[in-house]
């Protein structure tokens, strides 16, 4: 009777440590989690604000990869305030397990890079477990052109890793929601504005291309992103694609040293771009970093442009 009665705890145990675990795709990988992360760390202003709009600051130690590039604005320092910045851009190996971190929150050009010392592979034998964000998943693999739902989908894996499932699907039914009502009221003209996304970079422009977020964000908007067949997420083109497109709209991304008035400045005077249809009738809209890239403020973001490409 003893020996069925320590029997019957085990399994129970067992089972009850197999319905603990939660296994999500990040990238090309299945990862499993035995329990929610205690010692999470992020990377990025964007992923960051993930975390913190699914109340998870209790379960991180710190976050990387934001005062190198960014400044953080009112919202985002409230946020993080009890936190330490454990590196001000991409974190060493040595950074995060000297932090005694579990989990890693970041993404290819999002804190890692390919062959880099920072990766899936290299944390695992310290413990340290990496969901990868779904926009940069293409630096590894194929995947989908960029949609919302690549932002959605880190949302609810988050979610399910840290056991707020149904807080995390009951946020993104809201952006949905919030979304279908704005576009619903939206009266964009008879055909999509052509937008130009100007990041940084003189001699070349560094873009959005067919799987960089600002795609996604340009077309609920009622625009097409120019270089929608440019098979790259963020990269370098030459100036003359730009003025053999001929954008009707500029989205200048807001960060770092240069600001987005010294980006339009450039470009309205530069004579090779003078012809450009949205140079030469001034037409700009502003995103921040944080709004641009995938996270929380996307919808904001959306309405932006819009008021922006529509507007009076």
């Amino acid at each position: 009777m003893k020996r069925l009665a320590i029997g019957l705890a085990t399994t129970i145990f067992f089972a009850g440590s197999a319905l603990a675990q939660t296994t999500v795709k990040s990238c090309d990988r299945e990862v499993t989690f035995d329990a929610p992360p205690k010692a999470a760390v992020s990377n990025d202003v964007n992923l960051t604000e993930m975390m913190l709009v699914l109340g998870l600051r209790d379960h991180m130690v710190g976050y990387t990869g934001i005062s190198g590039w960014k400044t953080l604005d009112e919202e985002m320092r409230d946020g993080v305030s009890e936190l330490p910045e454990l590196s001000a851009k991409y974190p060493t190996k040595e950074v995060l397990i000297g932090a005694d971190a579990d989990f890693y929150f970041a993404g290819w050009n999002y804190g890692m890079k390919v062959g880099g010392e920072v990766t899936p592979e290299t944390l695992e034998p310290f413990g340290i477990q990496v969901y990868e964000l779904t926009e940069s998943c293409i630096h590894i693999g194929e995947k989908p052109k960029v949609s919302m739902a690549d932002m959605y989908n880190d949302l609810i894996n988050l979610g399910k890793i840290f056991g707020v499932e149904d807080q995390a699907h009951d946020l993104v039914a809201g952006y949905k929601a919030e979304l279908d009502s704005y576009k619903s009221s939206l009266r964009p003209g008879d055909k999509p504005l052509k937008i130009f996304v100007y990041d940084s970079g003189e001699d070349k422009p560094f873009t959005a291309g067919r799987y960089a977020m600002p795609t996604a964000l340009i077309e609920a908007a009622g625009g097409v992103n120019v270089l929608d067949d440019f098979e790259k997420s963020w990269a370098k083109i030459d100036w003359e694609t730009v003025v053999e497109k001929d954008p009707e709209f500029i989205v200048i991304v807001n960060y770092g040293n240069v600001t987005a008035e010294q980006k339009r400045d450039f470009m309205m005077q530069n004579p090779a771009l003078a012809e450009i249809d949205a140079v030469r009738n001034d037409r700009f809209v502003t995103l921040e970093y944080v709004e641009a890239t995938p996270g929380p403020r996307n919808i904001k973001a959306i309405k932006k442009l819009a008021e922006a490409f529509w507007g009076e």
